[in-house]
């Protein structure tokens, strides 16, 4: 009994490191939150025009048209470049929606300052000894659109003998390559720096939990930096670092928008409240140049803005030489187990072009590869069964000599070679694999929208049909903690069928808990994706055949079920 209950905390503290540990790692191990290396002045993105003290919100289509831009026009982008400012702050993502609904507009990453959640990139220089542009400045375009065969240049002259520009190129994906150029044709000697800035207002959709991060991040002189998040940033906490390298910006569940500059070189980079509900990420380099007569200063910065796609983001790292940029995807301190769960789904679902059916293949290729361990656990289940009436005995004999009965509960089992831990084997197994795929099916975007079959449209969300909208017949979504779909519900089914076949333990109390727990699991488990849900349910229906077929090995524990 005593070693049954071992057994059971083992389990549960096991599950308790695996799911706890990334919440509890950010507290015992935080990370500087504010490291003040940035003493040069950074930049300042302008804020909207404000009458009688509060900001004045346009439409957005009334501030695209307020001034003249130059369209991006790429497989995967669409949108415009704002020659007010030189802001990339129109961006919208071609191949994702919003929802799943039909005629569901592209989603939308950013948007110009002055309308509704404002989200830009902006470029410029600051200095001394010169006029510089600034975000009012009007700057002129080399072309009307922006494709990958068709880089853009504009330019602006200040008039005191300082030419500026700015060549915008964009690759299929989500990269621009930004290339400032300052040519000083004055007779004095100017000092002026580049600078690139990312300004959001108001905080991501996609609230950070103890599973994953949204909000400012970066990857500093090699290390991924998770530390702030936009509530402290409201509290007034920022990062400031010099880094060699890395890249900065803000991230959202799905979609990313980052400043990389040159990798070999030393920038200050710098999170910041801006103002009022507006965020600012920030680089330039560490220290200003001196431009002297009839010299040009060079710089070039890229900037990523779009969807987090696991491969997309790696060949960047890999090909492109972006320090640890697949970590914009917060897998957490279990990485190294995550990605080949990643790379296996992925590849089944390229083979058979359905997500739901490549989870159920990984179900079974999982299944398989544990088939040994559960029979090992079913050999011992039979093992333990057969010395259960000398361990009664035992119990009776020396029940009040606890040290006596320990002494003697080992000695039989090295008499019988039975190990009385082998049975939960297999659920330590489960327990990483079933974090691992947690982890994959709610953060990596490849599953987003994806269907299975009948009403599971999108395996990404939790499961729709519930008995509270007649299992879909009302129109309406129920709240989370009544939103118990039919995956659940099956959940809830086949762990009770599985705890069933399983021979009932002695412990009345062990009983009441098992005969809970299935109950207990569909409820937890109901608004968590149905990807997740798909697995475990098949993960069930493995089991149990699994069982049904060592009972039939096993006669002991068939005579002794329930």
């Amino acid at each position: 009994m005593n070693d049954q209950r071992n057994m059971i905390m083992a389990i549960v503290l096991s599950a308790f490191v695996l799911f706890g540990w990334s919440f509890a790692s950010d507290k015992l191990f935080p990370q500087p939150k504010s490291v003040p290396q940035v003493t040069a002045p950074a930049p300042q993105a302008a804020a909207p025009a404000a009458a009688g003290g509060a900001v004045q919100l346009k439409s957005r289509e009334a501030v695209l048209a307020a001034t003249p831009r130059v369209l991006i026009d790429t497989p995967k982008l669409g949108g415009s470049i704002n020659l007010g400012g030189a802001r990339i702050d129109d961006l919208v993502l071609r191949g994702y929606k919003e929802t799943i609904n039909k005629g569901s507009p592209d989603v939308r990453l950013l948007s110009p300052s002055g309308a509704k959640s404002a989200y830009f990139a902006e470029f410029g220089w600051l200095g001394t000894g010169a006029a510089l542009p600034d975000s009012s400045t009007i700057w002129t375009a080399d072309k009307a659109v922006l494709t990958p065969d068709s880089p853009v240049t504009l330019s602006w002259d200040n008039g005191a003998g300082q030419l500026f520009a700015i060549r915008f190129a964009v690759d299929k994906d989500y990269m621009f390559t930004v290339q400032q150029r300052v040519s000083n044709r004055s007779a004095g000697t100017i000092g002026v720096r580049s600078f690139g800035l990312l300004s959001r207002s108001g905080h991501s959709p996609d609230p950070s939990s103890w599973t994953h991060h949204s909000g400012p991040m970066g990857v500093f002189n090699g290390a991924a930096n998770y530390s702030l998040d936009y509530k402290e940033m409201d509290e007034g906490d920022t990062l400031s670092q010099s880094t060699v390298g890395g890249w900065l910006g803000y991230t959202d569940k799905y979609w990313l928008t980052a400043l990389i500059p040159d990798q070999k070189a030393n920038v200050a980079a710098r999170f910041t409240l801006s103002g009022a509900d507006r965020y600012q990420a920030d680089l330039t380099p560490a220290n200003p140049s001196l431009l002297s007569p009839g010299k040009t200063l060079t710089s070039e910065t890229r900037f990523f803005a779009g969807a987090k796609e696991v491969s997309l983001l790696e060949r960047y790292q890999h090909d492109n030489g972006v320090v640890q940029f697949d970590k914009a995807i917060d897998w957490g301190w279990f990485y190294w187990f995550e990605k080949p769960i990643f790379y296996t789904l992925d590849w089944l679902f390229r083979m058979v072009g359905n997500f739901g059916v490549a989870i159920i293949l990984l179900t079974m290729a999982i299944r398989g590869l544990m088939f040994p361990i559960a029979q090992k656990q079913f050999s011992s289940m039979a093992a333990m069964r057969v010395v259960q009436p000398k361990v009664k005995l035992l119990q009776e004999r020396y029940k009040d000599d606890k040290a006596k009965l320990q002494q003697e509960m080992m000695a039989l089992y090295q008499q019988e070679k039975v190990n009385p831990f082998a049975g939960c084997m297999p659920i330590f197994v489960q327990i990483p694999i079933f974090y691992a795929l947690y982890k994959v099916l709610t953060l990596t975007i490849e599953m987003r929208h994806q269907p299975f079959a009948l009403w599971l449209k999108d395996l990404s969300a939790p499961d729709p049909l519930t008995p509270i909208n007649l299992f879909g017949l009302l129109d309406f979504t129920p709240p989370s903690f009544l939103a118990l779909g039919v995956l659940p519900i099956l959940l809830g089914i086949t762990m009770w069928a599985q705890f069933k076949l399983n021979p009932a333990p002695m412990d009345p109390v062990q009983q009441q808990v098992f005969s809970l727990m299935p109950w207990i699991l569909m409820f937890v488990m109901a608004p968590f994706a149905s990807g997740l849900q798909l697995y475990w349910v098949v993960s069930n229906l493995f089991t149990i055949t699994q069982q049904r077929y060592f009972y039939a090995t096993h006669p002991v524990l068939k005579n002794q079920k329930g």
